[in-house]
């Protein structure tokens, strides 16, 4: 008989693993808002402590990029079959060339709609910021993606990258409101 923690972890992770990459990114994206607004809030930037439409943004958004999130993974992993160092780093090239500026550009045009921004808006933004974001994604993903790709199967791959987008998340946070901070 199995456990009820196994239990849980088959039904997450196996039966509805859709459904649980996309709630997660959203719920790890707007934890990393969160964060965002805490640290602000103590450095005295925002003048109340949260700001939760924005951080309900950020859920939406992560949310609706979870499921691109989870077939690109599976995708991946059927064209880049193994796990091995040589593999790994094709991985990784592919994450850095083409997921990682596709992520970018639908949260930026994805907060920019649910800012009720015109699309002009939101491109201005993305020539403001994603060169700014593009290089921190450049330096925190590839070591992150490396323990992803070389140790952990696929059905737990988009969870691992919700946990450590959160972290990302804060520092996604700060750029994407940085203009509306008094710094």
């Amino acid at each position: 008989m199995k456990s009820f923690f196994h239990r849980g972890i088959n039904i997450l992770f196996k039966k509805n693993l859709l459904l649980t990459n996309s709630i997660t990114s959203g719920a790890f994206m707007g934890i990393g808002d969160i964060i965002q607004q805490e640290i602000e809030y103590q450095s005295k930037v925002l003048p109340r402590r949260y700001d939760w439409p924005r951080t309900a943004r950020m859920f939406i958004v992560g949310t609706i990029m979870g499921p691109m999130h989870h077939y690109y993974y599976i995708y991946l992993d059927k064209v880049l079959p193994y796990a091995d160092v040589k593999t790994v780093v094709k991985k990784i090239a592919c994450d850095q060339l083409f997921a990682s500026p596709a992520t970018l550009l639908c949260f930026f045009y994805g907060m920019g709609t649910l800012e009720n921004k015109t699309l002009e808006q939101s491109t201005l933004e993305v020539k403001q910021k994603f060169v700014y974001v593009y290089m921190g994604d450049c330096l925190f993903w590839p070591p992150v993606q490396f323990l992803n790709f070389y140790y952990l199967p696929t059905h737990y791959r988009v969870f691992y990258i919700n946990l450590a987008t959160m972290l990302f998340n804060i520092f996604l946070s700060f750029i994407k409101h940085y203009d509306q901070k008094k710094v």
